[in-house]
């Protein structure tokens, strides 16, 4: 894993921040995302839940929402998975 400056925020920390960003627009849909790591290749798990879960549009606001939005702004990050 990389290591990062001292007062810098980590890539785990920076990808929470671009979660949290996405986060009231799931909610506002009724769902809601949760972090659960980053693997060292820059895959990042989350737990989509409420009313993503079961949704067919969840696997688009995924790839073509969450994702882009993260490797945007995280350039590290290689792609986002939904562990259920």
């Amino acid at each position: 894993m990389a290591e990062t400056a001292p007062n810098q925020p980590t890539l785990h920390e920076r990808v929470k921040n671009v979660i949290d960003s996405i986060r009231p627009f799931i909610q506002a849909d009724g769902g809601d995302i949760d972090l659960l790591g980053v693997d060292d290749d820059g895959t990042v798990r989350v737990r989509l839940r409420g009313a993503c879960v079961g949704c067919p549009m969840s696997a688009m606001t995924l790839k073509s929402g969450i994702e882009q939005r993260l490797r945007e702004q995280v350039t590290e990050v290689t792609g986002v998975v939904n562990v259920d």
